[in-house]
């Protein structure tokens, strides 16, 4: 990928997008295509055909997908589906009728089983059943990874994928019922704290483990994937460690100073209690995630003060 490629990011204003954005610009990279929802319907496939056409990009990163924390994902699961599969084969499928000549496609953490040995390795995608109550997200993410597999294996396209792990950072969505797990706790502790609430009451028991890693640092790995001759068809991008629910819910109230007591819901589900991935493919290429936990969430929480003040929260 040179300096003078045409690079689509699909999905450019969220947070994911906008990351990858800073880091392009930040290395010189200037033909950025660029189109807001609004301009360029993924979800429409002559849309997508006649920009494809018009435009010719040299690249396409698709950052862009319907998403949304356990609460989204059990209440619109449909949606979910339905969007996601057809972001996944319009953006793939045209980029091959359009030559395009490289194309990344981003999946997820959340899609591999369920049940998978600690931490993840690429190999376990497939091996045993889904978390239910991310199923229809996680049935569209592996479809666009096996739409790029085999378009690669049939055609002899570079087209492959990422699997980020559980991302945060500038830019979230802080909707305060679909947004995940750290937006929603910066959101509702700052909100307790304004209103001086004496509890936060929090989904299932905080014994399930996450890994976190910031948004800057993802799209640092996915330059650096993409600058890679020979990807694997997908590749895992995570932080290396996790930490339970408890411990990050605790570490948030600190950072946004509610002092309170934290209430657990366990009638309400965990979702799966382990996600942390082996990220050991990228870290032999010399990439290490720059922010450690804490710091990338008070960047975080300092982006979603400023945001609100200005009116511009992004709560979808």
């Amino acid at each position: 990928m040179d300096k003078a490629s045409r690079i689509h990011i699909a999905g450019h204003g969220g947070m994911v997008g906008s990351a990858i954005i800073r880091s392009l610009r930040a290395r010189g990279f200037d033909h950025l295509l660029l189109r807001t929802r609004k301009e360029l319907d993924l979800r429409d496939a002559v849309a997508v055909r006649e920009f494809y056409a018009r435009e010719n990009p040299d690249v396409v990163i698709v950052a862009a997908a319907r998403v949304g924390g356990i609460h989204a994902n059990s209440t619109y699961p449909a949606e979910f589906i339905h969007e996601n599969l057809a972001i996944a084969h319009n953006t793939i499928h045209e980029g091959w009728r359009h030559r395009v000549k490289r194309l990344l496609f981003l999946g997820s953490s959340c899609i591999y089983p369920r049940e998978a040995p600690q931490p993840m390795t690429e190999e376990c995608l497939l091996t045993s059943p889904l978390e239910k109550t991310n199923e229809a997200y996680a049935i569209a993410k592996i479809t666009g990874l096996k739409l790029c597999q085999f378009y690669r294996q049939q055609y002899g396209v570079l087209f492959h994928s990422a699997m980020p792990t559980n991302l945060y950072g500038p830019g979230d969505n802080y909707h305060p019922e679909n947004s995940h797990v750290l937006p929603a706790l910066i959101r509702r502790f700052h909100e307790a704290v304004q209103n001086n609430t004496p509890t936060v009451t929090l989904w299932g028991t905080g014994i399930a483990r996450r890994e976190f890693l910031h948004a800057d640092d993802l799209a640092e790995g996915l330059l650096t994937v993409l600058g890679l001759e020979n990807p694997p068809d997908w590749i895992n991008i995570g932080y290396g460690r996790d930490v339970s629910i408890k411990e990050v819910a605790e570490l948030i109230a600190k950072i946004t100073g509610f002092q309170g007591e934290l209430l657990w819901d366990s009638s309400k589900p965990d979702g799966t209690l382990r996600k942390l991935m082996d990220s050991s493919k990228l870290l032999a290429t010399g990439w290490k995630p720059k922010y450690d936990l804490e710091t990338g969430l008070r960047h975080a929480y300092e982006d979603f003060k400023m945001l609100q003040s200005a009116g511009t929260l992004r709560q979808i």
